[in-house]
């Protein structure tokens, strides 16, 4: 996200802010609250039981013994499907793995990110979330990451133990922006103490200095991170600096740690300097295209990936100037996918159907290169 956010978990820019009008409000989601004990107040019924009464081979615990699938590629930052009335709607999961699987090609996944407006939700739900991401998407989705971040350490760390608990392929962590760290000693400090309630879990850094303001620079965070967190695997890159981010892949010759680009609209720059891959907002509807993209670049076809590149800056840059954010993001996705994701949380509100309309024209009159 430049120093408008935009590329927290795409261009935010791609993060959008949605409107029930897409079909959030009007589609009949009308799904009594969960009687499950300890589920959220008001939540729409989830599909899948809570952890403590799934019979124990439900949940996969890591293991430091098991063989670990490299994280590359597309990673969808998910949104978060809410009812009219703001509730979380859990139902709708089940039919969104299906179709980001199905149709986009993505297979993995990043939960209660800025797009999945992680930070307004309610601890629980964050929990009760993670758990049907991780229920749903067994044996479908690769991998799925849990942010686990907050302005509060124990908060981080109950986070942390849940994801851990539920079997989650790795946990990320956003830099606390209230009280913020100042140096690279105190940000390693809080992210260590996250880290280690998940001792089997790969942890990951979310860099992403347009909302927080902590502009450590991550070249700067490498050096020696392994000795003070075991897990660290690698770090959600969102900022436009690519010097600090081909300084970082500079120092990864060995390829221990993983690069995941945050700006949707400059990924194919970031996959030339050595990104291992990408998490963002706009591979949730624009998954497939930008699949064909990496598969340009690795032949290499740099010509035709630029065209897929262009293309998706093309959309991008329109609704940025029409105001883009994670409401819109929402609106944008329930009109491609059919899919309802509602209305964002307050203080966000929902976008307008004059954007909705404007958004829809612009995707449908964009030709791709593979004809769609």
């Amino acid at each position: 996200m430049g120093s408008r956010s935009r590329g927290a978990e795409g261009p935010w820019g791609a993060a959008g802010q949605a409107e029930a009008g897409l079909g959030g409000a009007g589609l009949g989601w009308a799904v009594q609250p969960s009687a499950v004990p300890g589920a959220v107040p008001g939540a729409v019924a989830a599909s899948c039981p809570p952890v403590r009464s799934r019979p124990a081979a439900a949940v996969a615990v890591p293991s430091s013994m098991a063989p670990r699938k490299k994280l590359k590629g597309l990673v969808a930052a998910t949104i978060t499907p809410m009812t009219p009335d703001g509730k979380i709607n859990l139902p709708v999961i089940r039919q969104y793995v299906d179709y980001l699987v199905n149709e986009q090609n993505v297979k993995n996944i990043f939960v209660n990110g800025t797009t999945g407006e992680g930070l307004s939700l309610s601890i629980q739900e964050r929990k009760q979330l993670a758990e049907e991401w991780m229920c749903q998407g067994k044996d479908k989705l690769d991998h799925v990451i849990i942010h686990v971040g907050a302005l509060n350490l124990p908060e981080c760390q109950e986070l942390a133990r849940h994801a851990a608990a539920i079997g989650a392929d790795g946990i990320a962590v956003i830099a606390p922006f209230f009280f913020k760290p100042t140096n690279k000693d105190e940000l390693i400090a809080f992210m260590q103490k996250v880290a280690s309630e998940a001792p089997e879990v790969p942890f990951y850094y979310y860099h992403i200095p347009p909302l927080t303001g902590v502009k450590i620079r991550v070249e700067e965070l490498l050096d020696g991170i392994k000795a003070q967190i075991p897990t660290f695997q690698g770090v959600k890159f969102s900022d436009t600096d690519l010097l600090d981010l081909a300084q970082c892949i500079h120092k990864n010759e060995t390829g221990e740690f993983e690069f995941l680009y945050g700006v949707d609209e400059q990924l194919l720059g970031a996959l030339a300097l050595g990104a291992d891959g990408a998490v963002g907002s706009t591979y949730n509807y624009l998954g497939r295209q930008t699949n064909l993209m990496l598969q340009a670049f690795a032949k290499p076809d740099l010509a035709l990936a630029q065209q897929y590149q262009f293309l998706t800056g093309e959309f991008l840059n329109f609704v940025i100037k029409l105001g883009f954010g994670v409401a819109q993001t929402k609106a944008v996705m329930t009109s491609v996918s059919g899919i309802p994701m509602g209305p964002p949380r307050l203080p966000l509100v929902a976008a307008s159907s004059e954007f909705i309309i404007k958004a829809k024209a612009k995707l449908d009159s964009i030709v791709w290169p593979n004809g769609d």
